[in-house]
């Protein structure tokens, strides 16, 4: 160690942080702002005790992690990042993006594209064949923008909710 403090972010840039449970309102505050497929989060303080459960539950998961975007120490933007073995490809190592989301605020102003960048350099870090992730077919322009970001559309989806909801 050098014993140099580290370099503070420059003002406007794009810093990604591992998420801690303080982030948690300002997190669930940006997910409960994405309503295109009605209301599915919700950032009612009566309703943190789900998020910290599953925070939790992240946090103990060494394949998981939670991350932030943060514009001059705000919080604007989200995702998580899980790794998992497959047996295709001789066993590769899969990365898969999950709940990306921006602050509908922030869009334009390049956070995406850092999100994106910092996922798809931590997949090769830790040894991914491949970075995956799946958005909804009416997101025109979040495929717009994953294109842009490199990723091919080249996979058909399906799910299931199993919710009850």
């Amino acid at each position: 160690m050098s014993g140099a403090a580290p370099e503070a972010p420059e003002a406007g840039a794009v810093r990604i942080d591992e998420a801690t449970r303080a982030d948690l309102p300002a997190i669930v505050g940006i997910l409960a702002r994405e309503t295109m497929f009605g209301v599915r989060d919700s950032a009612d303080p009566a309703d943190l005790p789900d998020y910290e459960r599953a925070f939790d539950a992240i946090a103990a998961d060494p394949r998981a992690t939670l991350y932030v975007a943060r514009l001059d120490g705000r919080v604007v933007g989200t995702f998580q990042l899980v790794f998992f073995r497959a047996l295709l490809r001789h066993g590769t190592l899969l990365a898969h993006a999950e709940a990306v989301q921006v602050d509908p605020e922030m869009r334009g102003r390049g956070v995406g594209r850092a999100m994106m960048d910092f996922a798809i350099a931590e997949a090769r870090r830790r040894g991914a064949g491949s970075l995956q992730l799946a958005s909804n077919k009416q997101r025109l322009d979040a495929h717009r923008f994953y294109e842009r970001a490199g990723f091919e559309k080249r996979l058909d989806g399906f799910k299931i909710d199993l919710s009850g909801h």
